[in-house]
């Protein structure tokens, strides 16, 4: 018989759940993904206008990439005391900071009202929304993880991976619509504040949602134990508890090893595909920017449905095959891809970023049960967020920088897609060499003798003293 942590969730009470994950996770990704955007779109204009275009967007993209470097700071953070306090709390203070940083953007003044100040500014601000989003995903994964069942935990915790696309789809749609309806210098002046100012009202939203929702039985009973275990602490019949992080170091260092080589292909596929191809097709192609982005909109849109239904096959498949096929298909596709935007044909645009999406979701989709699955529950939530936002140092945030350096460089598409191949080439090595985790016990992982997970490098099996009592 299943134990009460352990057993299926009521219906209600998971769709509960996952609705508040979602919906927490598309509004982070909304506001980190329109910074993108906008990155790619105006700052240059705004916050570096003494600059060439081509160097105006790269300094735009290097504020850009400085949030990618406060997401291991936020991981750190974060996951020590989501490890210690629980899930839900820590993702109600990191949508408020999320929210709060990038509303501030919003009200910025430019470089035309402060100078130089204006960008420092900036910076800070994506440094602020960077911590968030280090803290936000571990947290988002692991309550859905945790309160689902083994069986369908693919499915159930690929649900809040569709919060990117959605945030995305979301940013995208905003830029969109006020592209159109709006005269270039009329976006420049006012309009670029409007979708960061919305984010004020998407928070509130998600605030009011998240708080709704319960903490994950699966912690609840390892934070009972680790509560017996102080208590024997006290006494002196049991040793102290180790912080979660040098736990994570000493016991997982290969899990995080293997999750950060995982992410080098989703992560920079993504970031290519969804925000340098901005800058690829506007000021390379000197295509239509309403183009690109409805391009970019409608892809979206499929990657949001495509995501679901990875998750669900990594459920029957396992995780490693369905995120092989995702990294071996973005790297294939890589060359494709380019030949395909390069026509300037909206329809061929829309093949290209579309395919690249749905085979990065092969591999965004197991994501989130599979690095639950790696890590024992008193230090899940430090041990998948560093494994991914550790890893987003070296993939996502320099990759439009290195994107929009090589074509500066080269003067073409070839040497990005060779970037692109490298990083699936990585991933395929990160995961082929990883143990499949499909159906294992959350509340088990890092017990000794757990079925399906034997000794071996960086599994260092716990004295049963000091694991069963806090549920390492």
């Amino acid at each position: 018989m299943p134990s009460p942590a352990s057993a299926p969730p009521a219906p209600s009470n998971l769709r509960r759940v996952v609705t508040a994950s979602l919906i927490g996770t598309t509004i982070e990704w909304y506001d980190f993904f329109l910074y993108g955007s906008a990155a790619a779109l105006v700052f240059d204009k705004l916050f570096f206008p003494e600059s060439d275009p081509l160097v105006g967007t790269l300094l735009a993209f290097l504020t850009y990439a400085v949030g990618f470097v406060a997401r291991p700071v936020g991981a750190l953070v974060f996951g020590h005391y989501g490890d210690r306090l629980g899930r839900k709390k820590l993702l109600v203070i990191s949508l408020l900071l999320m929210g709060g940083a990038t509303f501030a953007i919003g009200l910025l003044p430019t470089h035309a009202q402060l100078g130089s100040a204006a960008a420092v500014l900036l910076t800070v601000l994506r440094l602020v929304q960077g911590f968030a989003l280090g803290g936000e995903w571990g947290g988002a994964v692991l309550l859905v993880s945790e309160h689902g069942d083994a069986r369908r935990r693919g499915f159930w915790a690929s649900w809040p991976q569709t919060g990117a696309p959605a945030g995305q789809l979301l940013a995208t749609a905003v830029l969109a619509v006020l592209t159109a309806v709006l005269s270039e210098d009329a976006f420049l002046s006012w309009g670029w504040r409007v979708p960061f100012l919305l984010s004020g009202v998407l928070v509130l939203v998600g605030l009011w949602i998240r708080l709704s929702v319960d903490e994950s039985p699966v912690f609840k009973a390892a934070l009972a134990k680790a509560e017996a275990r102080r208590a024997a602490e006290k006494a002196g019949a049991a040793e102290a508890e180790t912080m979660p992080l040098l736990t994570v170091l000493r016991h997982h260092w290969r899990d995080v090893l293997i999750a950060m080589g995982a992410r080098m292909a989703e992560n920079i596929s993504y970031y290519v595909i969804t925000a340098f191809v901005l800058v690829y097709g506007t000021k390379h192609l000197d295509m239509d920017r309403q183009t690109v982005l409805n391009a970019v909109l409608i892809a979206s849109a499929v990657h949001f449905a495509a995501i679901p239904v990875w998750g669900a096959l990594s459920d029957r498949w396992g995780r490693k095959p369905v995120y092989l096929l995702g990294a071996a298909g973005v790297g294939l596709w890589a060359f494709p891809f380019f030949w395909l935007i390069d026509t300037e044909s909206f329809g061929a645009v829309l093949l290209a970023v579309t395919v690249g999406l749905v085979l990065h979701g092969a591999m965004y989709a197991p994501q989130a049960a599979f690095f639950s699955e790696l890590f024992a529950t008193r230090v899940r939530y430090s041990g998948a967020s560093i494994g991914a936002q550790f890893s987003s140092v070296v993939a996502g945030a320099p990759a439009p920088l290195i994107a929009t350096a090589l074509l500066a460089d080269f003067g073409g598409s070839a040497p990005v897609s060779l970037y692109v191949i490298a990083a699936a080439l990585l991933t395929m090595l990160a995961v082929g060499v990883a143990k499949e985790t499909r159906m294992r016990d959350l509340e088990r992982i890092g017990e000794p003798g757990e079925p399906g997970k034997p000794e071996g490098p960086g599994r260092v099996p716990l004295p049963r003293d000091t694991s069963s009592a806090d549920g390492r």
